[in-house]
């Protein structure tokens, strides 16, 4: 990442002396491996050009976050949770339940999520149907759901290399693990007719879609449960190994991964933007109300996060690979007003 000033405008955004002592003076951070390396950059800037404590940062998973997010509010609990998908209603409902009621949703920009395996390795040309067919479960064959038995990538599809099916893909506490079912697996399923025979097996289309996105557990896919330097590890260690990474660690890591297209499209911060990649979402971190004006800082350092010089499009975020929000002065101004989910 290149070296980066902040300017006056910047740096308005923060008070530059911390406020009265409070029993925890450090900001603490949870949650999503995606945004990691975006919050680990705000947060050293943070503590490098104010006089507030560089926050502490954690990773975990968007959904290991979240959960610490919710047990509760007080100094023994952290402020912030970053997550690479929306909160769901049931982790609102959770957090309500121990006194978390009102949550300011901050959506820092955009990310895709993008399949890569070796440098040294062959090329990829997938479409959803693709990793539908080779990582469900069950598939659909001649008309029947059967169990998917398929071993190398050119059985599920002819034109693809003769290489043994192995996935690194993110383990379910992480958001984009959420996303690549969503937005790989079950549109795969769609893409390839396997839907409709299995919405007319089970006579139920969130059966179905369950169906669909329950992935195999032979060998062939992988949960991660660590963050992507973890699958990078695995794929370095097996050549046949395709890894399911976050756009901006792969930018990261072009020396050592090659990735793939999807339907024809290659992932960048450019087809991300203009809505052309098919497997891209937005990036987010909820801050507890309650904590602003306890923890010192705390709201400074999410309107120091969202201004236009960190994550704006010649920002060090999108250096480092963010797509900036198109909108992100309306999230700048939610973030001023303290604008909470409820509201």
């Amino acid at each position: 990442m290149k070296p980066f000033g902040l300017t006056a405008t910047a740096l308005s955004v923060v008070a530059l002396s911390a406020t009265a002592a409070a029993a925890r003076d450090q900001i603490q951070i949870a949650g999503s491996s995606t945004v990691l390396p975006y919050a680990t950059i705000v947060a050293e800037a943070f503590g490098e050009n104010t006089d507030f404590p560089t926050p502490v940062v954690e990773s975990g998973g968007s959904s290991a976050g979240l959960k610490k997010f919710c047990e509760g509010v007080g100094e023994n609990t952290v402020d912030i949770a970053n997550s690479s998908r929306p909160i769901k209603e049931s982790e609102i409902e959770a957090c309500a339940a121990n006194g978390v009621t009102d949550i300011m949703e901050v959506r820092i920009g955009y990310d895709g999520i993008v399949f890569a395996n070796q440098s040294s390795g062959p090329d990829f040309v997938f479409t959803p149907a693709d990793w539908f067919n080779a990582l469900s479960a069950k598939v659909v064959k001649d008309g029947a759901i059967v169990d998917n038995t398929a071993t190398n990538w050119n059985e599920v599809n002819p034109e693809l290399p003769e290489q043994a099916i192995l996935a690194f893909v993110p383990g379910t506490k992480h958001g984009t693990r959420e996303v690549f079912e969503e937005k790989v697996i079950l549109a795969g399923c769609e893409e390839s007719g396997a839907m409709e025979v299995f919405a007319a097996e089970m006579g139920d289309e969130d059966k179905a879609e369950e169906a669909c996105m329950t992935l195999r557990t032979d060998g062939k896919s992988v949960d991660i449960d660590g963050d992507y330097t973890e699958t990078l590890a695995r794929i370095e260690s097996d050549p046949n190994g395709i890894g399911v990474f976050g756009l901006s660690f792969y930018e990261n890591n072009t020396d050592k991964l090659k990735v793939a297209t999807i339907s024809g499209v290659t992932p960048s911060t450019e087809t991300i933007a203009s809505g052309e990649y098919p497997v891209s979402r937005p990036l987010y971190f909820y801050v507890k109300k309650a904590h602003i004006g306890e923890i010192p800082g705390l709201k400074e350092y999410a309107e120091f996060f969202v201004a236009d010089e960190l994550a704006g499009p010649e920002g060090p975020l999108a250096q480092y690979g963010l797509v900036a929000d198109p909108e992100l002065a309306s999230v700048q101004e939610a973030v001023a007003n303290e604008t909470t989910l409820s509201e």
